[in-house]
């Protein structure tokens, strides 16, 4: 997992400038519209003040352990990992060592240090969260501002930590090699670092031995052959119709072509382009998945949430609100988290579907 470092561009803490190539300014908000609001209310959907920009969905044992780690105890956040190994719950570990690894006290607090201490150097469950945590580290010392506002010494210090992520990751495997949670985060790394298309290849060799249907890896390669990173839309349009081609019901990987779309059609998409056949059969595909799959997978509200905002801009508001009903209170999930306001633009289309509905 070694590669030439030669153009190190940028990695977002918990993935967001990532995966949005900077969060977009302005968008959709609530309309203020009363009768939008009661019909909400009534629904028992709630206010955009409450909405969790934190979290995509409600995850009790992962919120006591980071709330554990916010106090310096690594005690919980060791036990959730070592379950996701016993039990081979990759799925599971890459999403926990994503949440523990970009954590303030992971990334600043010391906390893997005091982790490290008590449980030694050769502790696989801290090698894989110590990888993600490293390139969360460089995008905390790189911030979140664009190049020019960016200042000499932040970048020293995001390209001097980045630098090291692959070795971390090498470590990961080292100690526990059928995992495929450490490549997983060397994706990351590979969009800062500049994999070649070749490197990319066989990273993801890798990891489809290990998990072929690995949902958070599929994510983080699609977000690689995109257009914005070191892709095309073509060949980020090939990659997810390929693994939702090749994936069994309920493995969600049927959103990544809605992925790719949204990720390359959005921003200039009218009303109906949304409602071509083509993208209205993702989306029914994507309902289908979604239904399939198992109750504790933990990408599920991810695309709920995608889900809902598609059937939204494609009318179907009645399908739209179930989605949102589903996951109300939990914004942390594309496409919100590419705005700046993410609860804000969440309770705008959220609040379209209310009043489009025929329900309430």
């Amino acid at each position: 997992m070694t590669v030439d470092v030669a153009r190190i561009v940028v990695i977002g803490l918990g993935i967001a400038f990532a995966i949005g190539c900077y969060r977009r300014i302005m968008g959709p908000s609530s309309s203020g519209r009363p009768g939008s609001s009661r019909k909400a209310e009534r629904l028992g959907l709630l206010p955009e003040s409450r909405q969790n920009t934190r979290r995509s969905a409600p995850e009790p044992e992962l919120e006591r352990a980071t709330a554990s780690a916010a106090r310096g105890r690594w005690e919980e956040a060791a036990r959730l990992m070592a379950v996701t190994r016993e039990q081979r719950d990759w799925a599971r570990r890459s999403h926990y060592a994503d949440a523990f690894g970009s954590h303030r006290s992971a990334v600043r607090g010391g906390l893997l240090d005091v982790w490290e201490a008590a449980a030694g150097p050769d502790d696989p469950d801290l090698a894989g969260v110590r990888a993600r945590a490293t390139v969360s580290l460089a995008w905390h010392f790189r911030g979140g501002a664009w190049a020019k506002d960016t200042s000499r010494e932040q970048f020293a210090g995001f390209h001097a930590t980045l630098a090291r992520a692959p070795q971390e990751n090498a470590r990961a495997v080292e100690l526990n090699p059928d995992d495929p949670t450490p490549y997983v985060a060397e994706i990351w790394t590979a969009l800062g670092l500049g994999y070649t298309h070749e490197d990319m290849r066989r990273l993801w060799k890798e990891i489809t031995v290990r998990d072929p249907h690995h949902y958070g890896a599929h994510y983080a390669a699609l977000q690689f052959w995109c257009r914005k990173w070191h892709g095309s839309e073509e060949l980020a349009m090939s990659f997810a119709r390929e693994a939702a081609a090749s994936a069994p019901p309920g493995s969600l990987l049927t959103a990544m072509p809605l992925i790719a779309w949204y990720e390359h059609r959005d921003s200039d998409a009218k009303a109906a382009h949304f409602r071509t056949p083509d993208v209205v059969g993702l989306v029914d595909a994507a309902l289908v998945d979604v239904a399939a799959a198992r109750p504790d997978h933990p990408d599920t509200a991810d695309v709920r949430h995608l889900l809902a905002y598609f059937l939204t801009r494609q009318g179907r508001y009645d399908a739209a609100l179930e989605q949102f009903l589903l996951v109300d209170g939990y914004v942390d999930a594309l496409p919100w988290r590419y705005w700046t306001d993410p609860a804000a633009v969440y309770c705008g289309w959220r609040d379209r579907a209310v009043r489009g509905a025929r329900r309430g």
